[in-house]
């Protein structure tokens, strides 16, 4: 099912190899050009008719934004169960601010297709998190009231499933506050049918420190709510050194601990759905690395001539190239890696897995799970 290109090999060999024809593998792969195939690349091969089922029936789901290309979103679906649309936001006085964009049209697409859409719910503003509004948020009974009836007259009124509560950088002493909150909201949201999850940091332990992961308790939250979503991805970021954005190895760590404090039937596993760029040398708060969907990583492999590697610990392709006179190195997903992980949520009986996020094509993904 899953084909490793070797130095020599065409499409056509492949194709006669495996009895799929070249259009398919083209089509499945999203190939931008038939006549080039990069040594250490991944393809996806589909007969007519077969499908890849490594999700094991276990339920996947994804985040867009509402300026998602109807296309690229489409693609995700029949295998796409839950569309978390991203993200309205609130003021300090608890009143819902609802995306730039109509979110309708992801409401009804989402229902169309056989999938259930939550409304995301951040301290977004200015463009990032803020955990001065979940600071005044958590210690005030009646923004929270007023924030909770809005929140819910927009779920009924929308036509979502549920709400998905995404605060990041939750400062130490709101742990408990917060905690309580995504109750409330639980609390509301069922008594109307709705259901509540709740999207956390990757942590390995009670005690680790971090701005990220000190403010959220495992065992608190998933009491509170009912599916708790695992952040496992940005290992290798932005302004960090260049490695795999979800190393097998680190999520396999945080799914540890995640089941000894949380019911594994409500745990969602994190899954990225794009790659990092970086030029080398990589000089700290110097460097920053562009980032690159999946399709494109391994088109920029074809144009420069690289060799794809794929780590066998981190369990994730990467590749080096030279372009005017700089080296680059590539770390990103394919349908290995995401084999991989799928195979974690098997191990440890998750409920699924989502992704971060579709605003990037990835068909064979899609294809993998059906």
């Amino acid at each position: 099912m899953i084909y490793v290109v070797k130095n020599g090999d065409t499409l056509e060999g492949i194709s006669r190899q495996t009895g799929i024809p070249v259009w398919k593998i083209v089509y499945d792969n999203q190939l931008s050009d038939r006549n080039v195939l990069v040594p250490g690349q991944a393809l996806l091969l589909l007969g007519q008719g077969e499908t890849g089922e490594v999700s094991g029936g276990r339920a996947a789901g994804g985040y867009a934004y509402p300026f998602i290309e109807p296309e690229i979103l489409g693609q995700a679906f029949p295998p796409l169960r839950e569309l978390l649309v991203f993200s309205y936001g609130f003021t300090f006085e608890g009143n819902l601010i609802p995306p730039p964009q109509d979110d309708l049209w992801m409401v009804e697409t989402a229902w169309n297709n056989g999938a259930e859409p939550f409304m995301v719910l951040t301290p977004f503003s200015g463009g990032a998190f803020n955990n001065q509004l979940v600071k005044v948020l958590v210690g005030h009974e009646e923004i929270q009231e007023n924030l909770i009836r809005q929140m819910l007259a927009a779920v009924q009124d929308r036509g979502y499933a549920g709400v998905d509560i995404d605060f990041e950088y939750v400062l130490p002493q709101d742990r408990a506050g917060y905690a309580g909150f995504v109750g409330k909201v639980r609390r509301a949201m069922n008594e109307h049918g709705y259901r509540v999850s709740v999207a956390v940091a990757p942590k390995v332990s009670d005690s680790q420190r971090g701005l990220l992961v000190e403010g959220i308790d495992y065992a608190a939250l998933g009491e509170n709510a009912d599916t708790v979503f695992l952040m496992t991805y940005e290992w290798g970021y932005t302004y960090g050194p260049p490695m795999a954005v979800a190393p097998l190895d680190k999520v396999r760590q945080v799914v540890e601990y995640a089941v000894a404090r949380i019911p594994p039937e409500k745990l969602v596993l994190g899954i990225p759905n794009y790659g990092y760029d970086w030029a080398l040398p990589y000089e700290r708060g110097i460097t920053r690395a562009r980032t690159v969907g999946n399709v494109e990583a391994v088109e920029i492999a074809a144009q420069y001539g690289a060799v794809i590697e794929y780590a066998p610990i981190a369990q994730s392709p990467w590749y080096t190239y030279r372009q005017n006179g700089m080296e680059h190195v590539v770390w990103f997903e394919d349908v290995r890696s995401i084999e991989a992980k799928w195979g974690l949520v098997k191990e440890f009986r998750l409920s699924g897995a989502w992704y971060w996020n579709l605003m990037r094509p990835f068909r064979a993904n899609w294809l993998l799970l059906s």
